[in-house]
């Protein structure tokens, strides 16, 4: 509609365009009045066409109004028409989806039932098949724990029977005895000492075990052990300790070095004897908590001073006996290095024998090469010029002559 608004006012303009043009061409014999007539013209023309102008501007505007009139109420019917199926596309719509959410909600409550359902029956199942385990397992460790206590009353009434058996003087000695007897056997030959033996002369006190220590002349002198075991007032240090008493560790003590004390000197005076003896002995210990005992009172200096008796616990004589038995067997080398340097001697000079008698042979082996050597070349070569002029046969016809079976 704008467009033909457009072309209808450019067909005026060009109207009026001609007009003037002819009036102008119509008018120019008169050059000085010729800019007022133009204008009075233009002006005359535009008066004349301004009415049929309007009125044509009018009558197009009437109609374009009419006409956007027109698109605006169908447009308006349009919309309206567009927005009722738009509504009850919209309401067809939410109907779908609201049947699809509940058909979506109906199904994940029954696979989420189902679910809870297979979640119930493994947890029932796997928590009644723990419970049964683990109630088991408590059965078996409750039992085990009886049976434990039981050998733990055992235990106890052992302990009590040791404890009734170790009471006796005796038998404490028969048990630090075992004790120092199995350390020396694990470590010593059974010819490097010797058990219960007389080590002083004139004396009928064996002591429990001696140690053959090498001596002048390819002889030995007896190194004296004998073990010695206060048990019942080691057991006193330990009960006043556990009971925080002073006064009563203080008496225990005092106690024990008394007894060490005597000990000591029994050994000193009993089994050594130089020089059939060294001139120091060994006191025994057989509990490492009573050896140490005796170290904190500074016993291990005191009885080397007064009695040349030293004190050694299980760890301790372990040691010792290891020295020892190094020692004895760097004396056993030098003892025998002379012997082996004998042997050493015999084996070079049998060896220089040895040699010889191979040059020897050597010889023969080189004499009866170059024999064969000869008898090849030289014999091997004639008999060949002597056949020259006899022809080859087939290996047949040759094994039949020489009657050669296959195997040969």
């Amino acid at each position: 509609m704008l467009d033909t608004v457009i072309i209808i006012l450019l067909i005026i303009s060009i109207a009026l365009l001609a007009v003037l043009l002819v009036k102008v061409f119509m008018k120019k014999d008169s050059p000085k009045d010729n800019g007022e007539d133009i204008r009075r013209s233009v002006s005359s023309a535009f008066l004349e066409t301004s009415p049929h102008m309007l009125g044509a501007l009018k009558e197009n505007n009437s109609a374009f109004l009419e006409k956007i009139e027109t698109e605006i109420k169908h447009s308006k019917d349009t919309l309206d028409s567009f927005s009722r199926v738009l509504s009850e596309k919209l309401d067809d719509m939410n109907k779908t989806v609201d049947k699809n959410l509940s058909e979506l909600r109906r199904e994940n409550s029954e696979k989420l039932e189902n679910i809870q359902k297979t979640v119930d029956e493994k947890l029932d199942k796997t928590l009644s098949t723990r419970l049964k385990d683990s109630f088991e397992n408590v059965i078996k460790q409750i039992g085990e724990v009886n049976k434990t206590i039981g050998e733990i009353k055992g235990l106890a009434n052992d302990v009590g029977s040791l404890n009734r058996v170790l009471s006796n003087v005796k038998t404490k000695g028969i048990v630090g005895e075992v004790i120092l007897g199995n350390i020396i056997s694990e470590i010593l030959a059974r010819n490097q000492y010797d058990e219960n033996v007389v080590t002083k002369k004139g004396s009928a006190d064996p002591v429990e075990f001696a140690i053959k220590m090498p001596g002048k002349d390819d002889g030995y002198v007896y190194l004296p052990i004998d073990s010695k075991f206060p048990l019942e007032t080691y057991y006193k240090i330990k009960d006043a300790i556990d009971n925080c008493d002073k006064d009563a560790l203080t008496e225990a003590k005092k106690e024990l070095r008394q007894k060490l004390k005597t000990y000591a000197k029994d050994i000193a005076k009993k089994y050594i004897d130089p020089p059939n003896t060294t001139d120091f002995g060994i006191m025994f210990l057989p509990i490492e908590g009573l050896y140490i005992e005796a170290i904190d009172m500074g016993l291990f200096e005191e009885f080397q001073r007064e009695f040349k008796i030293s004190i050694a616990g299980p760890s301790t004589l372990t040691a010792l006996l290891n020295s020892l038995q190094m020692g004895f067997k760097s004396l056993e080398i030098q003892k025998h290095s002379s012997e082996v340097f004998t042997l050493l001697s015999a084996v070079k000079t049998e060896f220089e024998k040895f040699a010889g008698v191979l040059q020897k042979a050597q010889k023969k082996v080189d004499e009866a090469s170059n024999e064969i050597s000869t008898l090849v070349g030289t014999r091997t070569n004639a008999i060949n010029r002597k056949l020259k002029n006899i022809n080859y046969i087939s290996d047949e016809e040759s094994k039949s002559v020489l009657e050669l079976n296959d195997d040969e």
